[in-house]
């Protein structure tokens, strides 16, 4: 054991100092360790922190927090007698622990994500139909994808690295459906699929199919925003009406204290 604990903390000094550069081990190895990573990461990372979030970096500290929470609970589980005896059933259910700890480290940052996306979905479910909304004005004027570069600036943050993406491809030549649906597949909020379909029918056609298709695409994205402000209002109100039921339940509970109390002193 004390042999792993001095391995573990020689390494910590190493990375420290910078002897043992970590974050160069991690592009060396990136599409291996890329393999771990989740399909939503770095959605859930951008929905959180915003477009300037470096993702690689907080990737790579999971990795690192994995790799640390391993050495310690193995070097916590081996014990004197069976360190010496490393091929014995002993030592693969201490490695078994460790593994299940350092696993339990790396995803602990990617499940606290999603809590917190659970926690504000509606708030992030309707970023997406409002800003629809005025990219419809500029597409008034011009085509899709000028009314898109148009409107980065103005969009959410969550949005914009993938609206950059899409824009880049579409500039290089790519006129196909796979720019939005790659949008849509980053953003996997409410009807993302659907209404990266409809801008990308939007972009294509005549002018007197482009006036139609974008008045169904105005109905469309009018009645997302509709059905937003009704859930948003449908959870204010249960809010409101969990908070009353509270207040009535602290309420009687009090009253009835109050009375028992006084009829106690009666006696």
């Amino acid at each position: 054991m004390e042999i792993i604990i001095a391995g573990a903390i020689l390494m910590y000094v190493f990375i420290y100092n910078g002897t043992i550069n970590k974050d160069k081990f991690y592009a060396d190895n990136q599409k291996y360790l890329e393999a771990l990573k989740e399909e939503d990461y770095q959605f859930l990372l951008y929905a959180k922190y915003g477009e300037d979030v470096d993702v690689d970096k907080l990737y790579s500290k999971r990795i690192t927090m994995g790799v640390i929470a391993f050495l310690f609970v193995l070097a916590m589980t081996i014990s004197r007698n069976n360190s010496v005896e490393i091929i014995n059933a002993q030592f693969f259910l201490n490695l078994v622990i460790a593994g299940l700890a350092g696993i339990g480290a790396f995803k602990l940052p990617y499940l606290q994500l999603k809590n917190y996306y659970k926690q504000h979905l509606q708030e992030i479910d309707i970023l997406l139909p409002y800003y629809l909304k005025s990219l419809e004005i500029l597409i008034q004027h011009y085509t899709v994808p000028v009314a898109v570069g148009k409107s980065i600036a103005d969009a959410p943050d969550l949005f914009k690295p993938g609206l950059r993406r899409m824009i880049d491809r579409i500039n290089s030549g790519d006129s196909s459906v796979d720019p939005y649906m790659e949008f849509a597949n980053t953003y996997p909020v409410r009807d993302s699929m659907r209404m990266m379909r409809l801008l990308y029918r939007l972009g294509i056609g005549s002018q007197e199919r482009k006036q139609e298709r974008l008045m169904m695409f105005s109905k469309t994205v009018s009645s997302l925003q509709n059905k937003a402000r009704e859930t948003k209002y449908k959870e204010r109100l249960n809010h409101m009406e969990s908070q009353t039921m509270i207040m009535l339940v602290c309420t009687g509970i009090g009253v009835m204290l109050v009375i028992l109390i006084s009829m106690m002193m009666m006696f």
